[in-house]
């Protein structure tokens, strides 16, 4: 770590948000942020209230809230725009009997109409479960089963993979070609807006795990403060900025950061639709003058790839880039230094954590290959296997203290494994190994269960497991993370054969598109090995995975000496 620590990147002078951060951190309280949202002068609380109507009862309602760009298709729309059409979707979601506390999915490609649903769905006092547009069936079926689901925003497109006939609580489903064609007055002034208390539901993500099927964590109202000051702080915002995170909602980081952290601070937001384009994110940034940039190692790192392309496009818009998803490679936050001229701030947080806890600030140094240091308002501590906090230079088990506003409210009809996460009283265990240097940079090491991470998404091994076993000719299956100098890790699957299914090209592949076409695509495996056994415990039996994810680095390792 040592060397690590000599090689620091300085601020680049100018003017932010946080401008002290030791004497931030030395005074501040969560209290301070409630003050600065309009629930704390008026007894009622309503996250999409404070991300959206705010602004409009403020006087900010023409300002442009977003841009949404897919290929030729542009569309630009004010605060009071996005507000009118949010209550528009609020009153259909009333007319069809959602009430407080129903959960209401929404399945939706990266579009405003996306984001809109979210915003309406919590207006009217409702849980939002956003699903991420490539999961297949399987994906969509088992996280509305989870929270037994009753209504469903999609279009007519992604419906054809709602398997509605195995979601028996499933009651309605709205498209929004429909919403969108129905007339609605936007001059109707009645209150849509369901006023809740601070640990009344607010959204559920589901995150894989490495056993068992994807956990609902729910989060409450209460995460709107840590939204709002780290959006303010660690993502620097300004209402001047045109901010893009290129996450999808369906995801944390595409919710929390995509939508709630600039929303709150009055920027203007970037959705982009389709796929990825070196071509057209530079052009983007390029048109629409970005300023602020979120997004993860993967995406830096394919566009790293792409050599001096860079080069073709004006970037000189873009004042704050951040990465999230994954450790950031000090290769590419020098890349972006040296060839780009602009800092890669990294930041650390999990779903369950609902907003940054450990972050790289713009006034301060970055150290290539620390996650940053904790946030204000957060203490982190690193613990050994008994829940004893280690001395700076130690490795041991990342863990938070608890609680603080973004904190999950629940894991979704799963005390148990809410609970595992706090074993040690007053703590909040990450299953990431770190270590932290005297002057508090946290560095991570590793994970302590079998979670791949693979262009950004976390993928749970099971999961995918499952649906592998799931095909005729494959008996057991094992999934690890393969090292990938573009996607961190790509999907590769171990898997043993029926003896009647002789191994080929073309049945590997068949078993390929099964997964991709009953999971989703991101979590198909991109490789695949016929094994003649799996290595397992000798006690439990219990797949070793970890053994086989080895031998995959040592590989790795062996072809880059």
């Amino acid at each position: 770590m040592s060397d690590l620590e000599t090689k620091i990147i300085s601020p680049v002078p100018g003017s932010y948000n946080l401008a002290n951060y030791q004497e931030t951190k030395a005074s501040f309280t969560w209290e301070d942020t409630a003050q600065e949202l309009s629930f704390h002068k008026t007894g009622k609380l309503n996250a999409a209230y404070e991300t959206v109507d705010r602004h409009v009862d403020e006087g900010y309602g023409d300002k442009i809230a977003l841009h949404y760009v897919n290929d030729d298709e542009h569309r630009t729309l004010t605060f009071k725009e996005v507000k009118d059409k949010t209550d528009h979707y609020a009153r259909i979601l009333l007319n069809n009997g959602v009430t407080k506390g129903d959960r209401v999915f929404i399945f939706l490609p990266k579009t405003p109409e996306c984001y809109i649903s979210i915003l309406a769905v919590i207006k009217i006092g409702a849980i939002a479960g956003p699903l991420f547009e490539a999961f297949m069936e399987d994906a969509v079926k088992d996280r509305i089963n989870d929270c037994q689901g009753t209504v469903l925003i999609t279009d007519n497109e992604l419906v054809k993979r709602v398997p509605k006939k195995d979601i028996p609580s499933l009651e309605t489903i709205l498209f929004t070609e429909e919403i969108e064609a129905t007339p609605y007055d936007s001059s109707r002034q009645e209150d849509l807006v369901e006023w809740v208390d601070e640990d009344d539901g607010l959204i559920i993500h589901y995150t894989s795990g490495s056993t068992g099927k994807p956990k609902g964590v729910l989060h409450a109202h209460r995460a709107v403060t840590h939204h709002y000051q780290s959006g303010k702080w660690v993502l620097d915002i300004k209402e001047e900025d045109v901010y893009w995170c290129t996450s999808h909602p369906g995801w944390v980081t595409g919710s929390v950061y995509g939508l709630f952290a600039p929303w709150l601070n009055r920027a203007t937001i970037v959705i982009q639709g389709g796929r990825f384009s070196a071509e057209k994110w530079y052009q983007l940034i390029e048109d629409l003058k970005v300023t602020t940039w979120y997004s993860a190692p993967t995406a830096f790192r394919m566009l790293m790839s792409q050599g001096d392309l860079y080069k073709s496009y004006d970037l000189s818009s873009i004042r704050h880039v951040l990465s999230v998803g994954e450790p950031l490679n000090p290769e590419v936050i020098n890349w972006a230094w040296n060839k780009l001229g602009f800092r890669i701030h990294d930041t650390w947080w999990m779903t369950e954590t609902g907003g940054h806890l450990i972050v790289n600030l713009p006034t301060e140094p970055i150290k290539p290959g620390s996650m940053g240091r904790p946030f204000p308002g957060i203490e982190v501590g690193i613990l050994d296997a008994e829940g004893n906090e280690l001395p700076h230079g130690s490795v041991g088990q990342l863990a938070i203290r608890a609680p603080w506003p973004g904190l999950m409210k629940e894991i979704w009809g799963n005390k148990d494994k809410f609970d595992s996460y706090f074993q040690y009283e007053g703590w909040y265990i990450s299953g990431d190994l770190a270590v932290q240097d005297q002057e508090g940079y946290v560095f991570f090491q590793g994970r302590d269960d079998d979670m791949i991470n693979s262009a950004g998404e976390r993928i749970g091994p099971f999961e995918v497991e499952s649906k592998l076993i799931e095909h005729p000719a494959v008996v057991e299956a094992a999934v690890v993370g393969k090292p990938d100098p573009i996607r961190g890790e790509l999907v590769k699957a171990f898997i043993t054969l029926g003896n009647n299914y002789p191994e080929t090209k073309e049945l590997l592949e068949e078993i390929r598109i099964f997964v991709r076409k009953n999971l989703s695509a991101h979590a198909a495996p991109r490789e695949i090995e016929v094994v003649k056994e799996l290595p397992k415990t000798k006690i439990s039996g219990k797949i070793l995975r970890r053994k086989l994810k080895q031998a995959e680095i040592e590989k790795s390792e062996k072809l880059h000496v």
